[in-house]
């Protein structure tokens, strides 16, 4: 991927081209495709806009299951525009919800627009192995291990 060029600068009403490289945003863009065709490809799927609703309905459900603190840690390891993705619509003060697997896999379910548990399991799956590569044993064992035992399926 090619560096960004930024468009006009406007010195005294006359126009003139300044390229920059914007190596930041080029990096997080790439990484974020990167990860949703891995997600695409542990889905079963060839559609990164599904990998796109899922990976941002299984991150939303993750950020609001478990407190915080724990969120933060995780959002802090996350591409930027994934961390972006991640935080979208964030209330810390409604976590940590309460969910059990199923309801976990249910708001998956309904966010990405899956059709059944199975689904929202597989697509979940595929995230968390995402997740798991990307972020490392560190982040992710401390993300496995404040979840309850049930939502070890899922790694």
């Amino acid at each position: 991927m090619g560096p960004s060029p930024l468009v006009t600068v406007d010195t005294q009403g006359e126009h003139c081209r300044i390229d920059h490289q914007l190596d930041v945003i080029d990096r997080t863009v790439a990484k974020t495709y990167e990860w949703l065709h891995q997600v695409a490809e542990r889905d079963d799927s060839d559609h990164l806009n599904r990998a796109y609703h899922v990976l941002r309905a299984v991150l939303h459900a993750l950020r609001d299951r478990v407190e915080p603190n724990v969120a933060a840690h995780v959002a802090a390891q996350l591409p930027m525009l994934i961390r972006g993705i991640f935080y979208v619509g964030w209330d810390p003060a409604k976590t940590p919800m309460r969910m059990s697997l199923t309801e976990f896999l249910s708001r998956v379910e309904k966010e990405a627009g899956l059709k059944g548990t199975s689904e929202a399991e597989e697509a979940a799956r595929a995230v968390m192995t995402v997740c798991r590569a990307e972020l490392g044993e560190g982040t992710a064992g401390h993300l496995i291990s404040v979840l309850p035992s049930d939502f070890a399926v899922l790694m």
